[in-house]
């Protein structure tokens, strides 16, 4: 026992940092984070076939971009994605295992594990990260989108970095431009001209590159739209037939003409 001074006092001797501007550990920390690669931003929206998901292609660490054609939206299945937001090595490690697991599931029971099932198997992979995300090494929040063959309807999902899910009814944004994201998501779904379900799947893909363009004009972190490297967003819709990628060279011709006017 032997130790004199508060609770506080004990813990400090116990190498718990509270003070990140006078702690050498903590400083410590914190360059090491600088060092882990992230990425964002992601976001999903109902539309009328289903929903359509993207994400930019930007990945830093700390101030530094470290790679600027980042795949962030995963395909699980034929019906589903996981759109990352966060550690890449911890997400992309995360959609090994739920592919591999809902393979498996298909083949031995020759059925498709359910969506709540699927919802399940993600949570339960984010609760167990539940400590280096806590740490910061680990952080990844996640959203999750697909089509219900059992309900017939397209659905998304988000996650807090414990694994807690909530339904995002209408559209969902994870990473560091989703603040920028949400607020336009809400305005153009309460006023706009109709609501963002009933969007065609041209209009629906335009709005991704739109957001995305405008997230990157207020996040360093959010990569933009390159036309000399040819760099796109990923954009995939999810619908009753499954899931499939927008060609990049439809990407590049709705950039052009819809989101970059002047090239």
């Amino acid at each position: 026992m032997g130790r004199q001074g508060d609770f506080i006092h004990m813990l400090r001797e116990q190498g718990y940092a509270f003070d990140p501007l006078r702690s050498d550990q903590a400083q410590s920390v914190l360059s090491h984070q600088d060092m882990i690669t992230k990425g964002t931003t992601v976001l999903a929206c109902k539309y009328q076939g289903g929903v359509m998901v993207a994400g930019d292609r930007r990945a830093t660490a700390g101030t530094s971009v470290m790679y600027d054609r980042t795949d962030k939206v995963l395909e699980l299945d034929r019906f589903c994605v996981m759109a990352i937001a966060g550690v890449p090595a911890t997400a992309f490690e995360m959609a090994r295992v739920l592919e591999h697991s809902f393979k498996y599931y298909r083949r031995s029971q020759l059925q498709d594990l359910s969506f709540e099932g699927k919802l399940r198997a993600l949570a339960k992979l984010l609760k167990e990260n539940a400590p280096a995300a806590l740490a910061g090494t680990g952080t990844v929040v996640p959203v999750f989108a697909g089509f219900d063959q059992e309900q017939q309807e397209g659905k998304i999902f988000f996650y807090d970095i414990l694994g807690a899910e909530f339904e995002g009814v209408d559209y969902a944004v994870s990473g560091s431009g989703s603040p920028t994201i949400r607020g336009i998501l809400h305005y153009l779904h309460r006023w706009g001209d109709r609501p963002l379900y009933s969007l065609p799947e041209e209009e629906a893909i335009v709005l991704m590159l739109r957001l995305l363009s405008s997230a990157a004009e207020f996040d360093a972190a959010t990569g933009g739209i390159n036309f000399e490297s040819n760099i796109f967003p990923i954009v995939k819709r999810i619908t009753e037939q499954g899931v499939e990628t927008i060609a990049s060279e439809q990407l590049k011709q709705l950039c052009a003409s819809q989101v970059v006017r002047h090239v």
